[in-house]
């Protein structure tokens, strides 16, 4: 996104509240014409930061600007920004047509255009033809459809959105992202886009930043943030993984033995030594079994379930220490349930990620779950 205009910057913004540090020294610009989802679970700061740029919420330090003009002294009502909500605010006594037209009578919009704008606006959210109507007369994804075209008709420079799509059934959901999609494409409006959702966020984001304990953990295309996951939070987080965590028994140019509690692993992995404490992410689709050792691959585990998923077999194993790993083919080829397997992957299709935890180092340490894993002799 470099070669693009950056429309919003936000500089080492952090917020608090009282002793509560809800956003800690955020930084990150969002580019012209571009739709970037901030992705966290409940409480990671995205809501605060959206509300830091809409005007809602100050920030306690740092700098917000739009268009390279700092707006952290501007009124909501005086940034080019607009923001959707997941409960739509729409006014229940206004019909359709007034409730869209609202932003523009408030800046005193001539009439002739204000007429001319709002179907437009309507037909531009499939909805035209629903003037008259009032909000009590509208279904949920209608009325999502209506309070989009509120906050476009005033042409922002940035549209910012809260979940907007919480509250509605999965079905609907799905259709209305690829609708809100292709409706920022076609306007080239900027998107900022707050969920909860990862599949949501794949769908529809240019880019991802992934929010964790007010920390920006990692931002990136789609693909990127599933495939190089920066974090242990970003990979357990996006989609489905399976994370083998101890440390780093040897290292030799790039290729590593890592010591688990279920058995030794291999991996790569550049700015690695001797002693780190690491974790191996792989996706379930990534992985393979045999029923015999693979060269550098120790770990057992035991055949728990398998679940039949359309085209694609999920089958679920037990290691030693009693945790679960998922692995998924096209089609099963370990039928008992019971089996014992080894499983492993290609190399490159593993993340291996620094682990702040030593927890696990613990445990291997002990010798409680696995016995015979013993850091090798130098």
């Amino acid at each position: 996104m470099d070669h693009k205009k950056k429309i919003v910057e936000i500089s080492g913004v952090n917020k608090v509240y009282g002793e509560n540090h809800v956003v800690k020294n955020l930084t990150l610009d969002v580019c012209e014409g571009e739709f970037l989802t901030l992705l966290g679970s409940s409480g990671c700061g995205k809501t605060t930061t959206l509300r830091m740029i809409a005007g809602f919420e100050e920030p306690t330090s740092g700098t917000i600007c739009v268009e390279g003009e700092n707006i952290d002294n501007k009124e909501p009502f005086e940034r080019d920004v607009n923001t959707v909500f997941q409960s739509y605010a729409l006014f229940p006594h206004m019909n359709i047509y007034d409730n869209i037209a609202y932003g523009l009578k408030m800046k005193k919009v001539p009439k002739a255009q204000i007429s001319r704008r709002v179907p437009e606006m309507l037909d531009l959210v499939q909805m035209g033809g629903f003037e008259k109507r009032f909000p009590s007369q509208l279904s949920g994804g209608q009325k999502q459809r209506v309070a989009i075209a509120r906050a476009l008709i005033n042409r922002p420079k940035v549209l910012l959105l809260d979940e907007p799509l919480g509250a509605l059934d999965l079905k609907l959901r799905k259709q209305m992202q690829i609708e809100l999609k292709r409706l920022q494409r076609k306007l080239n409006i900027t998107f900022i886009y707050v969920t909860h959702d990862q599949e949501e966020a794949l769908t529809m984001s240019d880019r991802i930043a992934v929010m964790h304990d007010g920390v920006l953990e990692q931002v990136g295309l789609p693909r990127e943030i599933y495939d190089a996951p920066a974090t242990k939070f970003v990979a357990t987080f996006i989609g489905e993984t399976n994370l083998f965590e101890g440390y780093v028994e040897r290292e030799d140019a790039g290729l590593l033995t890592i010591v688990t509690e279920n058995g030794r692993i291999p991996a790569k992995g550049k700015g690695f030594k001797k002693n780190d404490i690491v974790a191996v992410s792989v996706r379930p689709e990534k992985m393979k079994y045999s029923s015999e050792k693979m060269t550098g691959f120790e770990v057992p585990a035991q055949v728990k379930e398998h679940i039949f998923v359309g085209a694609v077999e999920k089958t679920i194993a037990t290691l030693p220490n009693g945790n679960e790993i998922k692995l998924e083919r096209l089609t099963g080829d370990i039928e008992v349930l019971g089996d014992v397997v080894y499983p492993y992957w290609n190399l490159d299709d593993a993340r291996l990620l620094k682990s702040p935890s030593d927890t696990v180092v613990k445990a291997i340490d002990s010798g409680e779950t696995l016995e015979n894993v013993q850091p090798a002799a130098v």
